[in-house]
């Protein structure tokens, strides 16, 4: 978990994929769905300072940190995007994501609106982010689907669906600042969408290789 800020060359293809969607929308579901049919993709382990559950490990589920060391990767500016959640504090260190680029790996990161508004300004201020990132925002069709679906899960209580769809709205407002936008419909086709959008990138000029002649 080094912090190497070298700009040596990445793989030059590798993708950053970015998905984000408000609470219910299924990005969750997408992410594992494409990391099972990606085998050269693989997600950022993200920084957290609560304690491990006891089937967790350091450096496979989290990297695990105290509240001190936490805030001094904060100050040294050492993640792409970070936030408190619950008490918790969450956040993506910049050396795990190139690290991986770097030796070709494409990498996914399932982040609310805030975090992927984070990455987008750290990648407009470093050409080997801004090269890779590719930001997806996915939602249901509507707030009457989303509130179905909040609904069906069983979990929460009407006044918190009721506060999640007023953040989901919120959330959905910002659809425009990303690259893609899905409109959820079931499982199969969030990742047939998915992979259409990757497949695309991935053989974008702007990544290629010059062919030989």
């Amino acid at each position: 978990m080094s912090d190497d800020k070298s700009n040596q060359p990445g793989g030059v293809n590798a993708l950053l994929v970015v998905i984000s969607a408000p609470s219910g929308g299924g990005k969750t579901t997408l992410c594992h769905q494409l990391l099972a049919a990606r085998p050269e993709m693989t997600r950022a382990i993200t920084c957290t300072t609560r304690e491990p559950r006891k089937d967790e490990n350091d450096g496979e589920d989290y990297y695990f940190l105290d509240a001190g060391s936490f805030l001094k990767r904060v100050q040294a500016g050492n993640f792409l995007e970070h936030a408190t959640v619950y008490g918790h504090s969450y956040g993506t260190l910049k050396s795990e994501v190139l690290g991986k680029l770097r030796v070709g790996k494409d990498v996914l990161l399932n982040v609310d609106v805030q975090g992927a508004a984070a990455i987008r300004k750290c990648a407009e201020e470093d050409p080997e982010l801004k090269r890779a990132l590719v930001t997806v925002f996915l939602t249901p069709p509507s707030l009457t689907v989303l509130e179905h679906r909040l609904r069906k899960r069983g979990t929460d209580a009407t006044p918190v669906i009721q506060k999640r769809l007023g953040v989901a709205r919120q959330e959905i407002a910002q659809w425009k600042n990303f690259e893609y936008l899905i409109l959820s419909r079931s499982v199969a086709e969030d990742l047939s969408r998915m992979q259409a959008i990757v497949e695309a990138e991935k053989i974008r000029t702007a990544r290629a290789v010059a062919p030989a002649f």
